[in-house]
Parts: C-alpha cells; sequence; structure tokens
C-alpha cells in the first residue's frame, strides 16, 4: 500500500517514511584492499589423499545444524522475516580427516583462529593469516594440484574474507575456486557443499546467475545421493529461493520455497517449527505476486505453529500477526487489519520481544497509523505517530536526526487535516535539526525541505516554496544524477509550483517530460505515475498548439485511461 504519509498537491507528491534517511542516502564504501603478508599459521598440505567429512559450524547462517540435518530450529521472525534462514553445514577445520590428521587440525586451527581475530576487530591479523594460506594453497594450485582438497580449503579462506567483509577479495577467490569446481566430478566428497557455500557468496557478490547455477548443481548431486524428498535438499533449495526471490523471478522462488514445504511436510510433519522460515518466506512473495488468499493462508499456518508453539502472548505470534495484517490490508479488509495490527503492538510491548524503538516495531506502529488515515480516523493515526516521535526524543535526543522523519510524518498527518500551519512548524524545526547535524549539501536534508515546500504551495507562499524546490533539486541531482527517482520528485512538485507562478510553458513542459523520462524508467510505461504526467504534459502541448506532439501521446494516454479502467473493474 503506498504510503499515507505524504504531502501531497495535486500535482506533487512526496513519500517518506521512518527509515528514509537510513536507507536512501547509503553510500558505497570502501572496500578493503587485498593484502599480501605472511603469517606463523600456514596450512601445509599433506602428500596424501584426503577423506573428508562434515560437522556442524555456524559461520554462513549463524546457526549449527549436523549434517542430516538441512533446516534446524527457525530464528524469531522480525520484520519481513529473514529469507532462506535454512542453515548451512561449512567447512571449518573439523570437516577434514587425513591419515595423519594434520590438514584438519590446522584447519580447526586456522578456522577458529579467524573467527577469534573478526570478534576481538584483529581484522588486520584475520587478513595477514588467510592471506599467508592463500599464498600456500595457490602454490598448490600452480603445481598442478587442483582437487576437491584445494577447493575446500579455498572454501574455507573465501569464507574468512566473506566474515570480514572484504567482497573485493572474495570476488577473487571465487574467480580462482570457479575454475577447480567445474572440473570436479559430482561424485567427490563435499563437493556439494562447497556448491552451496558458492552459491550463498556469489550471492553477496550480487552475481545472481552464477549463484543460482551453483545453488542448482548442488541439489542435483544431493538429490542423487539422498532423493528427491531429503530434507537435506531444504538448504540449497532455501538458498536458491531466496536469490531466484532478489532478482525478479518470484514464480521460480515460490515453486522452490513450495518445494521446500513439501520436503518438510513429508519428512518431519506439517507442524514443525522448520517450516516457519520457508513459509515466511513463501508468504511474503505471494504478497507480491498478488495471489492474497495463498498468502493469508501461508501466515495463518505461521500463526498457528507459533501459537500452539508458545502461547498467545508470545512476541512471535505478535510478529505472525503482523504479516497477516499486511496481507488483510492488501485485501482490502481494512478493519481486520487495523485489529490484527493493534493486538500484534500490544503482544510486542507485553512480551518485550523488543526494544520500544526497534524498526520493525516503529514501523508497525507507522503502519497501522497510515491505515488509520486512509479510513478517516486520522486523530487515532496522529497518536501513534506522535508515539514514535515521542519515544525516539526520549532514547535519542530532542535534537537527533532520528527524529526528523516522524517530525516529518506528523506534519504531513496535520496537512490531511488542512492544518497546514502546525505542518509548517514541524516542518521547520525538522530541516533546522538536519541543517545542524549534516552539510548543506547532504541529500537527506531534502526530504523535510521540499515537504515544507509542498506546505507552503498549499499556504499559497509560492515564491519561498519555489526557493525550496529548487535547492532540494539542485542538492538532489549532485546526489543521484538529473535521471534518478529523487530527482523526478523534487521536478514534479517544482512544476506545480511554477504553474501556479505562471511561470515560461516552454520551460515548464520541458520540466514535465524530465519527469515523464524518470518515471517511465522507474515505474513502467503503464503506470499510474506516467498517466498523470502524460496528461499534464498533453494539456501543455494543447496550449501552446503544438498538434504534432500533442496527438502521438495522447493516444497512448486514452490506452492508458482504459487500461486502467479495465484493471478497474478487476
Amino acid at each position: 500500500m503506498a504510503s499515507a504519509f505524504s504531502s501531497s498537491t495535486s500535482a506533487a507528491s512526496l513519500r517518506m517514511n521512518p527509515m528514509c534517511l537510513e536507507t536512501q542516502f547509503d553510500y558505497l564504501k570502501l572496500q578493503k584492499m587485498f593484502m599480501f603478508s605472511s603469517s606463523q599459521m600456514i596450512v601445509r598440505f599433506p602428500k596424501c589423499n584426503l577423506k573428508l567429512y562434515m560437522v556442524p559450524c555456524n559461520q554462513i547462517y549463524g546457526r549449527s545444524c549436523m549434517r542430516s540435518s538441512a533446516v534446524g530450529s527457525s530464528s524469531e521472525i522480525r520484520g519481513k522475516h529473514d529469507e532462506g534462514r535454512a542453515t548451512s553445514s561449512v567447512f571449518g577445520p573439523n570437516n577434514f580427516r587425513s591419515s595423519n590428521n594434520d590438514l584438519e587440525e590446522q584447519l580447526e586451527e586456522l578456522f577458529n583462529e579467524v573467527k577469534t581475530m573478526i570478534k576481538l576487530g584483529k581484522d588486520d591479523d584475520a587478513v595477514d593469516l588467510l592471506q599467508a594460506n592463500y599464498e600456500a594453497v595457490k602454490e598448490q594450485v600452480d603445481s598442478g594440484a587442483q582437487g576437491i582438497e584445494e577447493a575446500a580449503v579455498l572454501d574455507v579462506i573465501a569464507l574468512g574474507y566473506m566474515a570480514l567483509g572484504d567482497l573485493k577479495t572474495v570476488g577473487f577467490l571465487m574467480d580462482v575456486l570457479n575454475k577447480i569446481v567445474n572440473e570436479l566430478k559430482d561424485e567427490e566428497l563435499l563437493l556439494d557443499s562447497i556448491l552451496m557455500h558458492m552459491g550463498s557468496m556469489y550471492s553477496k557478490l550480487e552475481n545472481v546467475e552464477l549463484s543460482i547455477c551453483f545453488y542448482r548443481r548442488s541439489v542435483q548431486i544431493m538429490e542423487k545421493k539422498y532423493g528427491t524428498r531429503s530434507s537435506l535438499l531444504c538448504t540449497p533449495l532455501m538458498g536458491m529461493a531466496k536469490v531466484q526471490g532478489t532478482c525478479r523471478k518470484s514464480r521460480e522462488a515460490i515453486k522452490t520455497y513450495q518445494r521446500v514445504v513439501e520436503i518438510l511436510e513429508s519428512s518431519r510433519g506439517g507442524e514443525t517449527e522448520d517450516m516457519i522460515a520457508p513459509l515466511c518466506s513463501l508468504g511474503n512473495l505471494l504478497i507480491k505476486e498478488g495471489r492474497n488468499s495463498d498468502a493469508e493462508y501461508t501466515f495463518n499456518r505461521v500463526l498457528n505453529i507459533y501459537t500452539r508453539s508458545y502461547g498467545e502472548r508470545d512476541g512471535r505470534v505478535g510478529m505472525a500477526m503482523y504479516s497477516l495484517a499486511q496481507v488483510k490490508c492488501a485485501k482490502g479488509q481494512v478493519n481486520e487489519a487495523i485489529d490484527l495490527y493493534k493486538s500484534a503492538i500490544q503482544i510486542l510491548k507485553d512480551s518485550k520481544h523488543m526494544e520500544l524503538d526497534d524498526g520493525i516495531l516503529e514501523k508497525m506502529r507507522i503502519d497501522l497509523a497510515e491505515l488509520l488515515h486512509v479510513v478517516g480516523r486520522g486523530e487515532e493515526g496522529r497518536a501513534l505517530l506522535e508515539e514514535c516521535f515521542l519515544i525516539s526524543e526520549k532514547l535519542k535526543g530532542k535534537e537527533n536526526p532520528s527524529s526528523v522523519p516522524h517530525l516529518v510524518n506528523l506534519a504531513t498527518s496535520y496537512s490531511r487535516s488542512k492544518n497546514f500551519a502546525e505542518a509548517e512548524r514541524l516542518l521547520r524545526i525538522s530541516l533546522q535539526i538536519m541543517m545542524k547535524t549534516v552539510p548543506p549539501d547532504d541529500p537527506s536534508i531534502t526530504f523535510p525541505m521540499l515537504n515544507l515546500a509542498v506546505t507552503l504551495y498549499n499556504l499559497h507562499r509560492d515564491e519561498e516554496a519555489e526557493r525550496l524546490a529548487l535547492d532540494a533539486l539542485s542538492i538532489r541531482e549532485k546526489a543521484f544524477g538529473k535521471e534518478s527517482l529523487p530527482v523526478g520528485e523534487a521536478l514534479d512538485c517544482l512544476v506545480s509550483i511554477q504553474t501556479r507562478l505562471e511561470k515560461d510553458d516552454t520551460e515548464l513542459l520541458e520540466l514535465l517530460k524530465r519527469v515523464l523520462k524518470i518515471q517511465e524508467k522507474t515505474f513502467g510505461h503503464d503506470s499510474e505515475e506516467v498517466m498523470e504526467t502524460l496528461k499534464k504534459t498533453v494539456h501543455y502541448l494543447d496550449k501552446m498548439g503544438m498538434k504534432n506532439e500533442k496527438y502521438p501521446l495522447q493516444k497512448k494516454l486514452s490506452i492508458l485511461r482504459n487500461k486502467h479502467k479495465q484493471m478497474a473493474k478487476y
């Protein structure tokens, strides 16, 4: 559902949510350089064949499980639910057994030492240790030894760099590892697990095609070993489904999650907690695909499993109610959704499942406030927004920038009630806070700035509104580029203001063309946003007598209107 807390006019609309200052302007961080150094602890390769086996380890997903248990106990549901939280065995040192046990013991020491260094904040020491071991295995690879042993050690090293967050080095190691595993036969011990890890790491590297490819090969190997109904398949299937979902292959992801659910139902029964992770991930995808009835059934299953396991007042039950409320909202069952939201929030408060200022609980309050505004219960909704603001102010201080989104949301609530004076007061406070805490060209400052411009427009103070809109536009163009969505929002606002100021039609038409181009790129050529901007563009073309340009756009607008009318019928 579109955000209810957006300052708007008939021609401009801006969106704001409590996480915007953190998510919209998250700049790229520098990657750690690949360090070449030596260390006192280097894994030496014995001149013998190695027998490999699996042991539990928690490096990838943060939980332990036996090799025979592909999905461990489910973690607490948080927010949109962690997708793909099925556990995965990892090559720890105990994964290796040789005739003299030297490699096994040394890898155990290496693996534990790296984890300890990272935990203690000694990242540079961990890099030195991993690099020294990489040089040792590289010497073996260069001499022609490119078997499962070398692949397994490279996998451990890559996992170490992944834990350090050094994706550049992980990418380099994955290239080396890729060449080795592509030449290995499927019958090699532990190859299925190496492939799972590679699928996970390629996902982190945002190479979705290779990620899916390695997950799929891992599944195929395990199917031959354990059969197509084995619960061991759940780990790579969950990983693959998560990647499919993130790269917009929703239908494929749904089928994969459904397969996981079917496997678990047949092997462990339909009421086990192991069902939670795939059911939650499946439910979220079903909502995205508009299959709301299927999503409702899925989240009801989650709610029933948690209620049966922990009782009606447990925090996990509250989170399941939250998911179910979102489904009810998508189905248009507003009253049921409001009741579920209220129950979920109260359960989470009473159970102390999370802190009062937790981002998930905060989002729940805002979602409920949004819904209350939509159904005309604005005062109730505003009380929730004030609660969010007061919690933030109490815990983080009066002039902390984290309070700004709450001030903006409150201002928008007042704007909906036509109390533009109060909205202006709150927006000026939020703008002052931002100006004290960030540089003047920081893009986060444009959120209260542009909302204030819209409020001043509603107060018919157009010249001041124009100045703010122009400032916001300039900052966003420098930060995001001239064809970005934030720039499109600022342009849309500016067009509305300058239209009433009776600025030159030619200039306004050029601005509208820029908005249209951005919206088509972002939302698609058939979106409602595009249709609204087309109306304005056709109006100006008609006003300026530009018939040759007007007719094709007018025809497109007519087609879009008919299409949206048909959609509304269904």
